[in-house]
């Protein structure tokens, strides 16, 4: 059984929407706002990239994503893995031809089958909806957060707010950086 990890920067209130400057959000691009560049702070990104097998996402990031991750340098192995996109609505003829193999799953179904096969970890990116889903299916295996030290309040957030039973966190590796951002890597207990 493959490992699914989700990683994600997140805000101290759990806001993942709009790290990177996407447009649509009022606070877009907050994770290069006021916060002093620290490179071992990002390490942990590097580092998914070696260890992940296959990329996971949704519609929205696979969008958002797929027009620039190609094409640079901080992204190269992710070019050559697989990709796998959540959608029920996207069609072969919306891939990007410079990205390599890329299969649309329909359903997280689609999702439990890719995680039942041989392989290494898949790594999900993005994708708020989607780790809301996989999460409350209890399909996601790790997380690798970088938490910000920012209130952004409004926003999409990584969990959902469904009223579910209790599901307990490990934590297996953090970090704390002299610019407030914490890594926190937790494995879901199964």
């Amino acid at each position: 059984m493959r490992t699914l990890i989700s990683t994600a920067f997140v805000s101290l209130d759990g806001v993942v929407e709009a790290p990177g400057g996407e447009a649509g959000y009022r606070n877009a691009g907050w994770t290069f706002k006021d916060i002093d560049f620290l490179p071992e702070a990002f390490d942990i990104k590097g580092r998914e990239q070696k260890e992940a097998t296959a990329m996971l996402m949704g519609r929205t990031s696979y969008e958002a994503f797929s027009p620039v991750w190609p094409d640079m340098a901080d992204f190269a192995d992710y070019k050559v893995m697989p990709k796998y996109v959540v959608s029920t609505t996207l069609t072969e003829d919306n891939l990007a031809s410079n990205w390599g193999e890329t299969t649309i799953l329909r359903s997280l179904d689609d999702v439990a089958t890719l995680k039942d096969t041989e392989g290494g970890p898949i790594i999900l990116h993005g994708s708020a909806a989607l780790n809301q889903s996989l999460s409350d299916a209890g399909l996601i295996d790790r997380y690798h957060l970088l938490v910000f030290p920012l209130l952004l309040g409004a926003g999409k957030r990584l969990f959902s707010a469904t009223d579910k039973d209790t599901q307990k966190l490990k934590l297996v590796e953090h970090q704390v950086y002299a610019n407030g951002l914490q890594k926190q890597d937790f494995d879901v207990v199964h």
